[in-house]
């Protein structure tokens, strides 16, 4: 698992990126419009989708957990387009689309580390950016008529952190891959 894993870290890395560059955002333009947020936010959701999707068909044939990506990325591009496509949607509507994302997500990050954990050592990062997406949509969930402002600000320190995390997985993964490499060239 580790080894197809491992192949595809790069992705990791590109959605650790992505939550990065949507932080900034958030913090930069705290006070942006529903609207806008609804834009940025469905932006990120499809694009982080696409690539979940990507790596679980990638990986499908070698790994028994592909369906847990497949299902990440399906939850980001039902968000991401109901975002995108009914813009119109009330605050209300996408706090709990958000929370709903966030918690799913989070449930099926912790099964992905979980099944990593004997054989990636800092599988915690993974389980820790799961266990940040669980309690991001319960804060969300109690209180779901925060303000746009505060919702931008949540939003902003979840992606950072899962940025992070995700960030030190993919390189995690990356070295894994340069060793199976140089194993497998020296066996060659």
């Amino acid at each position: 698992m580790i080894h197809e894993l491992s192949k595809y870290w790069g992705l990791v890395v590109f959605r650790g990126v992505m939550a990065v560059v949507f932080a900034i955002l958030a913090f930069l333009w705290p006070a942006l419009t529903l609207s806008v947020l609804v834009i940025f936010l469905g932006a990120y959701f499809l694009v982080d989708g696409i690539f979940s999707i990507i790596h679980g068909f990638q990986i499908m044939k070698k790994d028994e957990s592909w369906w847990t990506f497949l299902l990440i990325g399906l939850m980001g591009l039902v968000a991401g387009g109901i975002m995108l496509f009914m813009p119109g949607v009330t605050a209300v509507f996408l706090v709990t689309l958000v929370a709903i994302w966030a918690v799913v997500t989070g449930l099926l990050e912790i099964i992905v580390a979980i099944r990593l954990r004997k054989e990636i050592t800092g599988e915690w990062m993974l389980i820790l950016a799961g266990i940040l997406s669980v309690a991001f949509g319960i804060l969300i969930f109690m209180q779901p008529l925060a303000g746009v402002v505060v919702l931008a600000w949540y939003l902003g320190f979840y992606a950072l952190l899962l940025g992070i995390f995700l960030l030190s997985v993919g390189f995690r993964l990356r070295k894994v891959h340069k060793g199976f490499e140089s194993h497998h060239q020296k066996h060659a």
